[in-house]
């Protein structure tokens, strides 16, 4: 087996290459663009919160609530039910392009419930004390609490990166590209085992990747 895997590989270095390259492309751009919606979110649900620093109860429970139906649309349902929306947005709906768009969808409400645990991380007293000290509201934000739980929010990010990496190899099922739509056209179409083999090692070895890098990052800020 282990030959029939270097010999898949050599053979279909191109392929497993340009694969790997429209993954990564799709991870990076949707990471990008769901952290910064993310982001957003999960502050607004931890300062909008009761008894925090920009209260306001009723937009803290319409807020949770769409963020909890969002989460909880399985993402080949929302690659499908947006469709419309992908096409107007990015004019395809195929390729890496079509897919950076449901994607977004898919991982910014996750990421921002991550967000929001690691911020509820930070201990109230800390804040409380920038409070007595005069700190506006703002930098409270910025300075303190986004400071004090960097470690987990870096731990977030690399629980919602490899989340992304499994959604991109689903998304191949509509033709986005990438290893998953190498795995699906040559693995199973057309019943090579041996590329599937391979696409699942690279997904594999890219998700290990990502969570050593992340671990050691969160485990240095907590030094610091």
């Amino acid at each position: 087996m282990l030959d029939s895997f270097f010999e898949s590989l050599a053979r279909n270095h191109d392929l497993y290459t340009e694969a790997l390259g429209e993954t990564a492309a799709m991870v990076v751009y949707s990471l990008f663009f769901s952290t910064m919606i993310g982001l957003f979110l999960g502050i607004c649900l931890l300062v909008l919160r009761p008894n925090h620093i920009y209260e306001n109860k009723l937009l803290y429970h319409l807020l949770n609530a769409v963020i909890n139906v969002l989460r909880s649309v399985p993402f080949i349902i929302i690659l499908i039910a947006i469709i419309p929306i992908t096409k107007w947005i990015v004019h395809t709906t195929i390729g890496v392009k079509g897919a950076i768009v449901p994607l977004v969808f898919y991982t910014a409400p996750y990421i921002a419930r991550l967000i929001e645990s690691a911020l509820l991380e930070v201990n109230p007293g800390v804040i409380e004390a920038f409070q007595a000290m005069g700190a506006s509201r703002r930098q409270i934000i910025w300075r303190v609490i986004l400071k004090e739980a960097r470690p987990g929010v870096v731990l977030g990010l690399t629980i919602a990166t490899i989340g992304l990496i499994g959604a991109t190899a689903m998304a191949g099922v509509l033709g986005a590209g990438g290893l998953g739509d190498v795995a699906i056209r040559y693995g199973y179409q057309r019943w090579e085992p041996d590329v599937m083999y391979v696409c699942v090692i690279i997904l594999i070895l890219l998700v290990q990747l990502m969570q050593s890098a992340g671990s050691r990052i969160s485990k240095k800020l907590r030094k610091h």
